[in-house]
């Protein structure tokens, strides 16, 4: 389909009264970030809807032809490539033609008819322009439109970018699948792990909530002023609306209809792909903490680019900054995508303006999604592993291993191990690879068995 792309978007802005440039920008996310974001433009600018909804008003009338009511029964089907052209090439002028139109009308969805009606009669269709929203409402348009763009979205943009990043952490989890590293819980020493299976944890976090998206339905409400199809009943009787919406609505735009409704869609889907995206963005916002963390232990050392500073007061520092980027706009994604999962779903009798208010703003929490993905991945992709580093805090680090032999004695039936390791270990002095060994060689076991436990250390007790 022809969408709005960037440049065609930014055309349509620098015109007249709605002329501003990046500088000029109220967000972030068409301002300072429009690069990062652009590709969303398709899908959640004023254009992009304004498209969606000319797509669903020409695919409603085409659906109408089908049954065939009987005035548009002499309709020249030769013509539908014409009539879906008007979408498929819909143009920055097309756009603004439209919003000259809402100038006048005060009605953003009138004009879009009006927009079409105006299309039908130098189409030489004049005859069947008034089944053009016929018998609909704008929530009609609207709530449709909108899921169809948010299905589109999620497809086209949103999940190949979530799937860059964790392709580049399972790279990583195989990478360092053997590079053994001490663990920490509550942020002391633990029993040592290994780095890519940390990894391989966020991968196996983000694949589960992944596979959600495949099973969410983008539920769409189609059925007149308060959801019973009163004015296509009245006007035909006879004709089965409920399927005629459900087939329209599953058939041709690809989403789940939802029935019965009030005058809008109960967003209940909507909700639930809100809340699987915060889930997903708390996922990454956690990953991004933890290799914050790592870096501040010098894990990792970050890839250095030429000119760039770090610190205007310090020379040396090569700051985190794409992680903290990332954490930052998850956490303002997840403010909003709470508000709406929590606000949509509720309102008033048959109908309250306030989803038509919260509704615009869907694409902002998608845009400070966007530019956390895109961060993540610009931090993880200047990772470099320091392996002396984290050796160091491992030998650094021997008591660890008292996990792994007070096991062992009690497999073998010796007294108390537990509180004898605990005596040795527990007393804030460090312990080094002799002290442990000193203190097997004390034990009163067989040589086999000292053998066995002196063979454990930082670097090879890391599980399985």
């Amino acid at each position: 389909m022809g969408q709005l792309m960037g440049d065609d978007y930014l055309c349509f802005l620098n015109r007249k009264t709605m002329s501003h440039t990046s500088l000029q920008a109220i967000t972030p996310i068409d301002g300072r970030y429009a690069a990062k974001t652009k590709s969303l433009i398709p899908y959640f600018s004023e254009a992009a809807l304004i498209q969606y909804r000319v797509r669903v008003e020409i695919e409603y009338f085409l659906a109408l032809v089908a049954i065939p009511l009987p005035q548009l029964k002499d309709f020249d089907l030769g013509q539908t490539q014409a009539l879906r052209d008007i979408y498929k090439n819909f143009s920055a002028d097309d756009a603004q033609a439209i919003k000259d139109i809402e100038a006048v009308t005060n009605h953003d969805v009138k004009a879009v008819e009006y927009f079409i009606k105006e299309r039908f009669d130098a189409l030489g269709l004049g005859a069947f322009k008034e089944f053009i929203h016929f018998g609909l409402t704008s929530q009609d348009i609207n709530n449709t439109a909108i899921p169809l763009s948010m299905m589109e979205a999620v497809d086209a943009v949103y999940l190949p970018q979530l799937g860059a990043l964790k392709d580049q952490l399972e790279a990583y989890a195989k990478e360092w699948a053997e590079v053994p590293m001490l663990a920490r819980t509550h942020g002391q020493p633990a029993s040592p792990t290994r780095l890519g299976k940390e990894i391989q944890v966020f991968v196996t976090r983000l694949n589960e909530q992944i596979a959600g998206f495949s099973s969410l339905k983008h539920a769409a409400k189609f059925g007149g002023a308060t959801g019973n199809f009163n004015a296509h009943h009245v006007a035909y009787p006879k004709i089965d609306w409920q399927e005629f919406g459900r087939n329209f609505v599953e058939q041709s735009l690809g989403l789940h209809h939802s029935f019965p409704t009030t005058q809008i869609e109960h967003y209940d889907h909507m909700a639930a792909l809100f809340h699987l995206m915060e889930r997903v963005n708390t996922i990454i916002l956690d990953l991004n903490r933890d290799m914050w963390t790592y870096i501040s232990l010098d894990y990792f050392k970050q890839k250095i680019k030429a000119g760039e500073v770090g610190s205007s007061a310090m020379p040396h520092k090569v700051n985190p900054i794409d992680f903290e980027n990332s954490e930052g706009n998850l956490g303002i994604a997840n403010a909003l995508l709470g508000h709406l999962a929590a606000k949509l779903p509720v309102s008033r009798l048959q109908r309250d303006l306030t989803d038509s208010t919260v509704l615009r703003t869907i694409g902002m929490p998608f845009g400070h999604t966007l530019i956390a993905f895109q961060s993540t991945l610009k931090g993880l992709g200047k990772l470099l592993l320091n392996a002396e580093k984290i050796n160091a805090d491992l030998e650094n680090n021997w008591a660890v291993v008292a996990e792994a032999i007070q096991t062992i004695l009690r497999r073998e039936g010796f007294a108390n191990p537990y509180e004898a390791l605990k005596g040795l270990t527990r007393t804030n002095q460090r312990i080094d690879q002799q002290a442990i060994h000193s203190f097997i060689e004390g034990l009163e076991i067989s040589e086999a068995l000292k053998n066995e436990l002196k063979a454990i250390s930082p670097q090879s007790y890391t599980g399985i």
